[in-house]
């Protein structure tokens, strides 16, 4: 029998192509839809005989594993409990997008344990296991209304290449798939990347769409620091936090992202464009740092997303972050060690500045002994 196709871009009420979808996945279909990289075949991760028509219309070998697409990083935690570090960090940053993380399949509440055993099989022969968030509304739309994962594999026969648009599918697949959603020509047109992730490091299984320096980037160790206004204490923190990253990798300031570190600042209540208080300004240079071309800007959901650890000056200043963001509370602390907050300067003498600099010097300098920087 032809698929059934349904153009999204003239439909005049996304939800029902949604629900034609969810339906026909719940069904045991075989769907054709596209994602920001190209299209995909999906089928149901709850429906041992859907999983074996995939396997059968892909020509795929088990040994070689699909893709569970989920709804977020925080649902991949489902599956992947023990998910390592830097596998967290690549799924903050990355999705929904065109990465597919792989990672060890070991964790006895994972909840792929619970799939049926065909299934688990099919997504998981080698110990491992893929998972994706596609970046694309519809995509996110059908996961979001269905009760478990999809089993996700690229619409094109195996050794064939990537198919961009519905048409491409249809011609490969023809009657063996049941619906396809034509979403016109892939976005990106090209495979997600994807990587093994490790403790502290990645291994790149396929390059595509991210590239190998985009990812080192991803990769690197970020750190955070926020105060009130960005003019003053957050600044300070800063500069004076690259140079203690810098001592302890042993290169030059300006060369720590190339060794995987990143540090930046950011005010709870900044204005974007101030400049740095012109007593902090002194202080540092007194220190033989640079501050005079500072830019305050207000902290943002990408930076808190990104963040591995954010350091804020008071209690005050965490709790108005995870006010906003509470899933970065695991990753938010008060600078202090004792819990106490680094007191504003502004306003303050040159002195009082100084002062306020030292703390931070000491409190970071302890934060960075603490740091692992193997990624």
């Amino acid at each position: 029998m032809t698929p059934v196709v349904i153009d999204t871009r003239a439909a005049q009420d996304p939800r029902d192509v949604v629900h034609r979808a969810v339906e026909a996945l719940t069904g045991g279909k075989l769907v054709a839809l596209p994602t920001e990289t190209v299209y995909g075949l999906a089928v149901s991760a709850l429906d041992e005989d859907a999983v074996d028509r995939l396997m059968t219309a892909k020509g795929r070998e088990k040994s070689h594993p699909f893709t569970l697409a989920v709804r977020s990083a925080e649902e991949a935690l489902d599956y992947a409990p023990d998910l390592s570090p830097m596998g967290r960090r690549l799924s903050r940053r990355c999705w929904p997008g065109p990465l597919t993380l792989v990672a060890e399949n070991h964790h006895p509440e994972s909840l792929l344990t619970q799939l049926p055993s065909k299934v688990r099989e099919a997504v998981i022969p080698n110990g491992t296991v893929g998972l994706r968030v596609p970046a694309h509304p519809l995509v996110l739309d059908v996961l979001r209304m269905l009760t478990g994962p999809v089993a996700l594999t690229s619409a094109n026969l195996t050794g064939k290449p990537d198919a961009i648009t519905a048409e491409e599918v249809i011609d490969a697949f023809g009657e063996r798939i049941d619906l396809v959603l034509d979403g016109g020509k892939s976005r990106l047109g090209q495979a997600s990347s994807v990587v093994k992730v490790h403790e502290r490091s990645y291994e790149i299984l396929r390059e595509g769409v991210v590239t190998e320096q985009h990812l080192k980037r991803l990769s690197s160790l970020m750190i955070l620091i926020i105060c009130t206004g960005n003019t003053c204490r957050s600044p300070m923190a800063e500069v004076i936090g690259r140079r203690l990253l810098a001592e302890k990798i042993g290169c030059a300031e300006s060369e720590i992202e190339e060794h995987g570190a990143m540090i930046a600042s950011a005010g709870i209540a900044a204005m974007s464009g101030g400049r740095a208080s012109p007593q902090g300004v002194e202080v540092m240079e007194a220190m033989g740092l640079d501050l005079s071309a500072h830019s305050a800007q207000p902290v943002s959901e990408q930076m808190v997303r990104h963040a591995d650890l954010i350091l804020t000056m008071t209690r005050g200043h965490r709790e108005a972050l995870l006010a906003q963001w509470p899933e970065a509370a695991s990753r938010t602390e008060v600078l202090r060690l004792d819990g106490k907050d680094v007191a504003d300067p502004i306003g303050e003498s040159v002195d009082e500045y100084r002062r306020c600099a030292e703390k931070i010097q000491t409190e970071l300098r302890q934060r960075v002994k603490d740091l692992n920087l193997n990624n």
